[in-house]
C-alpha cells in the first residue's frame, strides 16, 4: 500500500487576525504578505506596508485577507475618492498614485516577457500613461434594479449581484454618467419596471450609453426583457427632449435568463443603429453591437504606436486580424498598398465596409471568419504577405492562427494585445518558429484598473 498524503495545513487560521509587511503586488493588484513563506492576498494593500489582516479564505498554496489597519503607510499611498469604487471591483488600484500605476504595469509586463515568454532580453519602453486619468470610459453597461421600492441604477458588488446605488463612476466620461440618471428618471417616471432576476420579472434590464468623444454624438440602448415597451412613444419624445446630443435610440430585447447583456434583437426607436467617433483623422460608424475601443484618448496612442512599428513604405501587403470596424485597417492603409482585415463578426464587417466609404479608401479588403481559418486559407494559397498585424481578443492566438503565420512566414509581425500573460504565451511560439521579439511599448488604456494594453513588434529572423 502507496504512503497517505500528509494532509496540507496552512500556518494561518481563517478569521484570525495577523500583521506583516507588504512584500509585492500581483498582476490584480492584491498586496502580497507572507507567513512561513506562505502567501497571503490582501487587496487595497501596498508594498513596503506594514498592515494588519483577517484571513478570510485559505487555499492548498495561497490565502485571501482582508485589509484591518495600515500601520505603515507607502510613500505610493493616495486617498481614495469613495469606497465604494473598491466594493464595486471598478477602480481597484485607486489608492495608488498614478505613476505609481504605470510602474506597476510596466513591472507586470516585464515579468511576463520573462517567466512566460522566456524573453527577458526584450526592450520595454515605459507605459504610455494619461495626462488626466479619469473619466476616459466611452461607453457603460448599466444594471436597473430596484432597491427599497425604488428604480436604481450602479453597479454590482464584486463577485455579487447586489446592486449598489451608483451615479458618479468617476472613470466614465460625467456626460455618460449625466445621461445614464436622465434616461433612469424618464423610466421612472413611466413607471416601467426595473428588471428581477430571481423571478424572471421586469422590463427594464440594462442602459447602455455609447459616446463619441470627438463628435460628442449620444447613443442610448434600452436593454428589455420582453419587446413591449409600455408607453413607447412617450420615453421616446422624452429621451430625445432630455438628450440633444441623441443620434440613436435602440431597445434590444434579451428574453433570457442569463448574465449576457445584450440580446439577439433589437429595435432601432429613434435615429439608426450607430453614431460616429473620429480617430487618427478617420471617421467611424459604430452600432450597438460593434467593439470599439473604451478610452478614445489613449486608442490614438495605441494604434499609433503599431502603425509606427509596421513601417510602411506603401508598397507593402498587410493582413489586419481581428480587425473590428476598421479603426486599425484604415490607419494602416494611409501608409500601405493594400490591407486585408480579418473579423468573424459580421456587424462589425458592415461597418467596416461603410467606414471605408465614408473615408473614401480603396486599398482595404474585408473578410468575414476566423481569423484563424482565413490564415490558414491564405497559407493554403501561398499568397504572399509582408506585415501582419493582430489584436486579438483576451485569450490571444488560436493556435491554429500561430501555425498559419509560422508556414505564411510574413517578414514584420505587429501584435496588440490586452492581455500580457497570452502576449507573452504567443510570443514564446512565434520566437520558437523562427521570430525575433524587437521591442513592446505598453499603453495605460484602462487607468485606475490593473489592465495594460502592449504592442510588440516581431521580425522574421
Amino acid at each position: 500500500m502507496g504512503k497517505n498524503k500528509q494532509k496540507f495545513t496552512a500556518p494561518v487560521l481563517k478569521n484570525k487576525d495577523y500583521t506583516g509587511t507588504i512584500e509585492d503586488l500581483t498582476h490584480e493588484g492584491l498586496g502580497v504578505v507572507k507567513i512561513d513563506n506562505f502567501p497571503i492576498f490582501v487587496e487595497g494593500a501596498l508594498p513596503q506596508e506594514e498592515v494588519t489582516f483577517k484571513v478570510v479564505k485559505i487555499g492548498k498554496k495561497f490565502a485571501f485577507g482582508k485589509l484591518l489597519e495600515v500601520i505603515t503607510k507607502s510613500p505610493d499611498r493616495v486617498e481614495i475618492i469613495d469606497k465604494v469604487y473598491a466594493q464595486t471591483g471598478t477602480m481597484p488600484l485607486q489608492h495608488l498614485s498614478y505613476d505609481a500605476q504605470l510602474r506597476f504595469k510596466k513591472d507586470h509586463v516585464v515579468r511576463v516577457f520573462e517567466r512566460i515568454a522566456k524573453l527577458p532580453e526584450v526592450p520595454i519602453a515605459d507605459v504610455i500613461g494619461m495626462e488626466d486619468p479619469y473619466g476616459y470610459r466611452n461607453k457603460a453597461q448599466i444594471p436597473v434594479r430596484k432597491i427599497n421600492g425604488k428604480m436604481e441604477t450602479g453597479f454590482f458588488r464584486k463577485n455579487s449581484h447586489d446592486l449598489i446605488p451608483l451615479e458618479d463612476f468617476a472613470i466614465q466620461d460625467p456626460k455618460i454618467d449625466e445621461a445614464v440618471v436622465i434616461v433612469r428618471d424618464i423610466l421612472k417616471r413611466y413607471h416601467i419596471k426595473p428588471y428581477d432576476e430571481v423571478s424572471h420579472k421586469g422590463d427594464i434590464r440594462h442602459i447602455l450609453i455609447r459616446r463619441g468623444y470627438y463628435t460628442g454624438e449620444l447613443m442610448v440602448v434600452l436593454v428589455t426583457r420582453t419587446s413591449d415597451l409600455p408607453r413607447e412613444n412617450e420615453i421616446i419624445s422624452s429621451i430625445k427632449d432630455k438628450l440633444p446630443e441623441l443620434v440613436s435610440l435602440i431597445q434590444n430585447i434579451n428574453p433570457e435568463k442569463t448574465n449576457v447583456i445584450l440580446g439577439s434583437d433589437h429595435k432601432v426607436l429613434f435615429g439608426e443603429d450607430g453614431y460616429h467617433d473620429t480617430l487618427l483623422g478617420d471617421t467611424y460608424f459604430i452600432s450597438h453591437e460593434s467593439f470599439y475601443q473604451i478610452n478614445p484618448v489613449q486608442t490614438q496612442q495605441l494604434y499609433q504606436t503599431a502603425i509606427d512599428y509596421a513601417e510602411l513604405t506603401g508598397k507593402e501587403t498587410v493582413i489586419d486580424a481581428y480587425c473590428g470596424i476598421g479603426t486599425l485597417t484604415l490607419g494602416l492603409a494611409k501608409k500601405a498598398k493594400h490591407v486585408y482585415g480579418l473579423e468573424i463578426v459580421n456587424t462589425a464587417i458592415k461597418n467596416a465596409n461603410r467606414n471605408v466609404q465614408v473615408n473614401d479608401v480603396s486599398n482595404v479588403s474585408f473578410k468575414v471568419g476566423a481569423a484563424e481559418d482565413l490564415m490558414v486559407e491564405w497559407t493554403d494559397r501561398n499568397e504572399k504577405v509582408d506585415v501582419l498585424v493582430v489584436d486579438p481578443p483576451r485569450k490571444g492566438l488560436a493556435k491554429a492562427f500561430v501555425d498559419a503565420v509560422l508556414t505564411m512566414k510574413p517578414e514584420k509581425m505587429v501584435y496588440v494585445s490586452c492581455n500580457p500573460a497570452t502576449l507573452a504565451r504567443d510570443l514564446k511560439l512565434l520566437h520558437e518558429g523562427g521570430y525575433d521579439v524587437v521591442k513592446a511599448q505598453p499603453v495605460d488604456m484602462f487607468p485606475q484598473t490593473h489592465h495594460v494594453e502592449c504592442v510588440a513588434l516581431i521580425e522574421l529572423k
